[in-house]
């Protein structure tokens, strides 16, 4: 095994973001060419670029999945994490958001704020993710970065500081959101030197009080070298320690050339070698790769404050925890609320098509396969061209020909009111070998599904499940997974799900109880049956997911929004005056949000 000394720069991981068509992989590719690790500039437009690799990124000009580029600047080596901008794929981004050191936000000096722009700085701002701003494009007809800058103000409501203007300017910007300096400013303005207006500047980015502006063009070269001053003048690096217990996280998960899973990791804290069982089962880590300075190269160990791609841990998937920190990654965009069904175009393609969809599901877990002996295989979307994009998928990688029928909004169903079911032992209604009974309860919107097994351990085959425990575990996921499905065929949500009662055959017991020996698929193949039972019972309500939207409109136009809004039935939670602009909140259904385009 080939492998390379550890390096100790320091790294800094980075995210680019952006509304879609804002210049992200542009900028990205420019940062590579002007450091010296590539050659010659890619362009998004031939689908020549280093992070859009895939065939279907190249055909259209868009980024789907998030890519890793590397380089270095001074003695920071600073790994790129280039995120999608289409709104279809804000789960890649999702997935990122918690593995950064800081970010770089690209604003069109043409576009401006866009809706995505919006969506993505609240996020950075939730987790405190320092950032710097690039407005981009300052060669394009229109352009106009100075009202950009006081848009990006005003619009996202930032404190900005204008990062290569004159000490005045920044000076302003850093004393309205610190006391003290402003009083060091107002008591000797000579103090106030270009030194320490940038290491006050550093300090309150890593804070999060202020949000650094550049300005230029990814392709012309404009400003890139203002800008990579900036990553490491005034945006963290990692802090994790490597004498510490294993921290980490999985950010993403590919298919390598040969079929096998290829896990990116962002190390805390801590380090991996190969060989190492970080999952606590079977699998063990049997490749490590990191990048240097753009090139892919084989390591023995990973450290603290490092990325690496590992090989060999089947078993993970996107957001898992590695080591103390054993918990799920926080997701922090709204799920998809689309759903549409996937159909093979040759019948015999059925099996194929649910597991290239199930290993799909595997690199977005936002994204949900739900398989319905009704109706098919659903996959929950966030739009028209995220379908399209799987679709090809499935015939490029997997060699499925698949179609989808037409997208719906993706609904739930909640319990009307507590229903019980019940099948009880050697009973002519009851084919299985098990006694099932269940009560399913109404609960508060958004409480999801909770299932209490509260059954004497005399009343479990304990012979199957060696443990009351395992018992109680197996009937929470068999319930579950009836709940998949409801009466209308929609996931059941919103409930509480009680076991009352429990039973299984005894060969030598009383005769309501004697018969050949209970198993496993007994109790699995049954609860669905008394799940329906309970569901019809009780009833359910199909409901539609709710969107709430912020539009920014001229205020000449406000009239015209309300009325529209009050035709779709949304309810208007607030309006705030801003400018020359009024800021609407509104509630509605799902779908009609789709009418509005807003997030």
């Amino acid at each position: 095994m080939s492998s390379h000394p550890l390096r100790t720069a320091r790294t800094l991981n980075l995210g680019i973001l952006a509304h879609v068509d804002a210049g992200k992989t542009t900028l990205t590719e420019r940062l590579l060419h002007t450091a010296g690790v590539i050659d010659q500039l890619g362009s998004v437009d031939a689908g020549t670029t280093q992070t859009d690799s895939l065939a279907l990124e190249r055909q259209r000009g868009i980024t789907i999945r998030s890519a890793v580029a590397s380089l270095r600047i001074g003695g920071t080596e600073v790994n790129i994490i280039d995120t999608p901008g289409h709104p279809d794929f804000i789960a890649e981004v999702d997935r990122v958001l918690g593995v950064l050191d800081g970010a770089v936000l690209v604003v069109s000096a043409v576009e401006g704020v866009q809706p995505q722009t919006r969506l993505l700085m609240r996020a950075l701002r939730r987790l405190c993710v320092p950032t710097l701003i690039f407005i981009n494009k300052t060669d394009r007809r229109g352009a106009d970065a100075q009202r950009v800058y006081a848009e990006i103000a005003r619009r996202l409501d930032l404190t900005v500081a204008p990062a290569t203007a004159p000490g005045a300017a920044l000076a302003d910007a850093l004393t309205s959101v610190d006391d003290a300096l402003l009083r060091a400013y107002v008591e000797d303005e000579a103090s106030m030197t270009d030194r320490r207006l940038r290491a006050e500047l550093g300090a309150q980015t890593v804070r999060c009080a202020v949000y650094p502006v550049f300005a230029g063009s990814a392709v012309t070269g404009a400003g890139l070298a203002e800008l990579m001053a900036g990553l490491t003048g005034l945006l963290p690096t990692a802090s994790g320690r490597r004498c510490r217990p294993l921290r980490a996280r999985i950010f993403k998960v590919e298919r390598g050339a040969a079929g096998e899973k290829v896990a990116y990791v962002r190390m805390f804290d801590g380090e991996l070698r190969v060989r190492d069982h970080p999952t606590g089962g079977r699998d063990r880590i049997t490749a490590i790769h990191m990048l240097d300075n753009g090139v892919w190269v084989r390591r023995d160990t990973v450290a603290a404050g490092q990325i690496a791609a590992l090989r060999g841990l089947a078993g993970v998937r996107v957001g898992d925890a590695l080591g103390e920190d054993a918990t799920q990654l926080d997701h922090h965009f709204a799920p998809p609320m689309l759903e549409a069904l996937a159909v093979p175009r040759h019948a015999e393609d059925g099996g194929r098509l649910r597991s290239a969809l199930m290993l799909l599901a595997e690199q977005d877990p936002l994204i949900n396969v739900r398989a319905d002996e009704r109706v098919g295989t659903a996959v929950s979307l966030y739009g028209e061209v995220q379908k399209e994009v799987i679709q090809a998928t499935l015939a490029v990688d997997f060699g499925v020909d698949a179609h989808f029928l037409q997208t719906t909004t993706l609904c739930v169903e909640q319990p009307k009111a507590t229903g019980e079911g019940l099948q009880r032992l050697n009973t002519p209604s009851n084919p299985y070998r098990a006694t099932i009974g269940l009560r399913v309860e109404p609960a508060p919107p958004g409480s999801g599904v909770t299932v209490l097994v509260p059954v004497d351990y005399r009343l479990a085959p304990l012979y199957v499940y060696r443990t009351l425990e395992l018992f109680q575990e197996a009937m929470g996921d068999y319930i579950r997974d009836a709940l998949a499905a409801g009466l209308y065929g929609w996931p059941v949500t919103d409930c509480v799900v009680t076991m009352t009662d429990s039973g299984y055959s005894v060969a030598d017991g009383p005769p309501s109880l004697r018969g050949p020996t209970s198993t496993a698929q007994d109790f699995r193949k049954l609860t669905p049956v008394v799940v329906a039972q309970a569901l019809a019972a009780g009833g359910t309500v199909v409901c539609e997911p709710l969107a709430r939207v912020t539009l920014d409109v001229p205020v000449r136009t406000l009239s015209g929004v309300l009325s529209l809004l009050s035709k779709l039935g949304a309810i208007v939670e607030d309006q705030v005056a801003r400018a020359e602009e009024m800021v609407i909140v509104a509630v509605l259904t799902a779908a009609d949000a789709q009418v509005t385009g807003s997030p």
